[in-house]
């Protein structure tokens, strides 16, 4: 069998509340001269030839919002990958969907790809979302992760491997 390897790679992250059930979603804002400025999205960047998958949705999360493993709490695979056809490349590329659960005192910092970021709710991430696949996304981070018997079975290592086997 042949591994099928995504071209990019979308990482959600998020603070929960004292309840566990997430409370607040970081958006970013695309800078303008970038492909979609003024677009909010979560932290997204291309995989590199040499590294896993993982490996790039944390480097991305690094370089985008300055939040390392100190700052990471859990790491989750949402078992999502979306096909999306994009024009600038004339192609359908294909991304694997992470998302980060960070600690309440967590701060991001912005990147030269961004010009500005929020916390805001799952409620109010959902209404901005323009693709139905972030829309998606935000879902399985509410319902999923919202929920311990859920959300284990989704969980991974900062080295990406699953924390059950």
């Amino acid at each position: 069998m042949s591994p099928f390897r995504p071209d990019i790679v979308a990482v959600w992250i998020f603070r929960a509340a004292e309840d566990g059930l997430p409370a607040s979603i970081l958006l970013i804002r695309r800078a303008p001269g970038r492909l979609l400025p003024g677009l909010w999205q979560c932290v997204t960047g291309g995989v590199e030839a040499d590294e896993r998958v993982t490996e790039a949705a944390l480097r991305e999360v690094q370089e985008e919002t300055g939040l390392g493993p100190a700052d990471i709490e859990a790491f989750y695979d949402l078992d999502q990958v979306t096909l999306f056809h994009e024009p600038s490349a004339d192609a359908v590329l294909s991304e694997a969907v992470f998302a980060i659960r960070v600690g309440a005192a967590a701060e991001a910092v912005i990147s030269h790809e961004h010009d500005d970021l929020r916390w805001v709710t799952p409620e109010d991430a959902a209404a901005i979302a323009v693709w139905p696949a972030y829309r998606e996304s935000i879902g399985r981070i509410r319902d999923l992760l919202g929920d311990p018997e859920r959300a284990r079975w989704l969980e991974l290592d900062l080295d990406g491997q699953r924390l059950i086997r």
